[in-house]
């Protein structure tokens, strides 16, 4: 199984958390695991250490959860609280540990979240906050790729460290993005009143911009897939008939395909997403019974992903490097848009 697959079958753990009672139950169930899945071998002492010992001034004998050693020295120290702790309340803990170390980085989690932390603002001072943070139960395409640089084939510390502060500064402003765009604060607010409105911003004024500028907000965000997809569907719907299939079903298995406008709408999508690396001429689909697939140059040996949308759930499936097809839940069309990062990585994979 590649890192995303071992990840779900963590996730899938926790819908029995209520069940474990303990700190050292956690470590078990979701801890270990998920150094595994980087690639560690936690029975080898040599390489992750339980209990690591770490003197913080005058206390002596203090002990971190684990240590995860490169080259006899701790590079990645982990410390663990039970699943149903807040993480806010025992980051303190883990930067005394990192200080004293000569480990780059720190982790800490419930097992759950997992929030990554380095001295990127200070040398050996750690971060206040973390470059990286995400939940095993809803973890993102882009922090699968942020995670296997932390795998044991590829860890290189310098080089995490080169692109982490980036990352953890992309990661702030997208969260205070999120914040002003669902709940604007005054002055964000009044930057905008002040270009439109033609007198002074009162206090009543500011009020009234205040939903105005969320209603504007979500309607613009709306606006803009919108359009994507009608430009997409109006440029594309005349050449749907026109592409070739290299694969003619035989007739009976002919009459019994039925391409629904849900699939085109699906495969005009993909083909959106797609137009960011290739020209949408080379794009092409072949439908069956089971699946809709969608093709680079209608090469067969070329799947670039395949929708399962005639069930009562849907699906897209999609390809790792060996070529294996996982297949991803959707709630809609829609959320094809979350796997953009791996169609394109695919359409890359297929041009080397």
């Amino acid at each position: 199984m590649d890192l995303k697959d071992q990840i779900k079958v963590i996730a899938d753990r926790t819908k029995h958390k209520d069940q474990i009672q303990t700190e050292e139950a956690t470590k078990n169930a979701f801890v270990m695991p998920f150094l595994q899945s980087l690639g560690y071998d936690v029975f080898n002492p040599l390489e992750v250490v339980p209990e690591f010992i770490a003197d913080i001034g005058i206390k002596k004998g203090e002990k971190i959860d684990y240590a995860i050693f490169k080259d006899g020295n701790p590079t990645i120290l982990i410390e663990c609280k039970h699943w149903a702790q807040n993480l806010n309340i025992h980051d303190g803990q883990l930067l005394r540990y990192f200080h004293v170390s000569k480990a780059k980085f720190g982790i800490l989690t419930n097992g759950i979240v997992y929030r990554f932390y380095s001295d990127l603002v200070s040398p050996n001072k750690m971060d206040e906050k973390p470059f990286l943070e995400f939940n095993i139960i809803d973890v993102k395409d882009n922090q699968i790729e942020e995670l296997k640089k932390f795998h044991k084939t590829n860890f290189d510390a310098e080089s995490i460290v080169n692109t982490a502060s980036e990352l953890k500064f992309m990661n702030e402003l997208k969260i205070l993005l999120n914040l002003e765009l669902t709940n604007p604060t005054p002055e964000f607010v009044k930057h905008f009143a002040k270009q439109v409105y033609p007198s002074v911003v009162t206090a009543k004024i500011l009020e009234q911009f205040t939903e105005l500028t969320k209603k504007s907000v979500q309607q613009h965000i709306s606006d803009l897939i919108t359009e994507r997809l009608k430009t997409a569907l109006s440029k594309e719907d005349e050449k749907i008939n026109e592409i070739n299939i290299s694969i003619e079903p035989n007739l009976e298995e002919s009459s019994k395909i039925n391409t629904t406008e849900e699939e085109l709408e699906g495969f005009m999508i993909v083909k959106t997403i797609l137009r960011q690396k290739t020209p949408a001429t080379r794009i092409t689909y072949r439908d069956a019974q089971s699946y809709f697939a969608v093709f680079l140059d209608d090469n067969n040996r070329k799947a670039v992903c395949r929708l399962y949308l005639n069930g009562v759930k849907k699906y897209i499936g999609t390809f790792d490097e060996n070529k294996k097809e996982i297949k991803n839940e959707i709630g809609n069309l829609d959320e094809i848009f979350n796997y953009s990062d791996l169609l394109l990585k695919t359409i890359e994979a297929y041009e080397k």
